[in-house]
């Protein structure tokens, strides 16, 4: 869940994930620079109102659950869990899937 706030939401003891009704939802990367998280929470919030317009377009619904998954990826909230990785490498994850959602 990208666009948490960190003082609202509870999280594990190791950061790893937040709570949200009681499931567990894995954090938002926090090595991130605060910039790259504003543009790719930017770019998940355009992505998921583009799945809710596409209603019954397959190929649009399809294209913007893409966008999701990549900005999601972006966070760290999917993929490869970002504590199991180099901060470098996390870093340069976010950047690709930015670079990928901006180019379209």
């Amino acid at each position: 869940m990208a666009a948490e706030n960190a003082e609202s939401v509870e999280h594990t003891e190791d950061g790893h994930f937040i709570i949200v009704k009681g499931r567990r939802w894995r954090a938002t990367d926090p090595g991130l620079a605060e910039d790259v998280k504003e543009r790719l929470v930017h770019h998940l919030m355009a992505a998921r109102r583009a799945v809710a317009a596409a209603r019954d377009d397959e190929a649009a619904r399809k294209a913007a659950r893409s966008r999701v998954q990549l900005a999601k990826t972006g966070l760290g909230e999917r993929g490869t869990a970002w504590w199991e990785l180099p901060l470098a490498e996390r870093r340069a994850r976010a950047d690709d899937c930015l670079r990928r959602l901006e180019a379209d």
